[in-house]
């Protein structure tokens, strides 16, 4: 493929996939999520690990584990806000 398929295809954009702007929606709801209360999804997790960690219980991170989840979290909801504003 040539450069300037590539930078055409590239500029058509024509607007986003429904699927991909689904998923990507389903993604920063996930991220707020973990901002607001990433207890939530650490219990999810949780139940996850059962079988493989002697006390799930026990891996539960501090309160600076769960602020270093939030700002995670809101380089993640800027990220996935950014790849949406992409789309349209």
């Amino acid at each position: 493929m040539n450069r300037d398929a590539v930078v055409r295809a590239a500029a058509d954009g024509g607007g986003g996939s429904p699927v991909f702007v689904l998923v990507l929606c389903f993604f920063l709801v996930m991220g707020v999520i973990q901002v607001v209360r990433p207890q939530l999804l650490w219990r999810a997790n949780a139940r996850l690990q059962r079988g493989w960690v002697r006390s799930p219980e026990a891996t539960e991170p501090t309160s600076k584990g769960y602020a270093m989840n939030r700002v995670v979290g809101v380089v993640f909801l800027g990220f996935v806000m950014w790849m949406l504003v992409q789309q349209f």
